[in-house]
């Protein structure tokens, strides 16, 4: 039961995503170029909700669904590595035209094309794990 929950959220993001165009080319585009607020405001409000939605899950100790503590580790802060991780997927962003998450709604909306960049995101992250060892962390 808790499968089909998971499906329906998804189907549910995936329009939401879809029809706020947050999986949209052209928005993307035009926020890369500073031509419009729309993905900022959508950009922005994601990053309200998920800092509320974290305080909530930490002050009220929610648990998941199968009863486990929800445990968020502390990051060690670093420049280097933030402003490293964030051009490298900024640039990945901007040349496939899609973060992680829209390229879903993408290839679901039937956007054939977006199956190259997926492909190349689960081969990046299965390179990633071979070498995660090896890498600054």
């Amino acid at each position: 039961m808790k499968k089909v929950l998971y499906i329906v959220l998804g189907l549910v993001f995936g329009v939401i995503m879809y029809k706020s165009e947050a999986a949209s080319w052209f928005r993307i585009y035009e926020m890369f170029r500073f031509e419009s607020f729309h993905m900022y405001g959508i950009i922005g409000t994601a990053l309200v909700f998920g800092i509320i939605f974290i305080q909530l899950i930490k002050r009220f100790n929610i648990k998941t669904f199968d009863g486990e503590p929800i445990v968020i580790e502390d990051k060690e802060k670093s420049i280097a590595r933030y402003l490293i991780g964030g051009i490298i997927f900024g640039l990945g962003w901007a040349l496939a035209g899609a973060c992680p998450g829209p390229i879903f709604v993408l290839v679901g909306a039937g956007f054939v094309p977006i199956i190259i960049v997926l492909i190349s995101a689960v081969l990046g992250t299965f390179v990633y794990g071979l070498l995660k060892d090896k890498l600054p962390h």
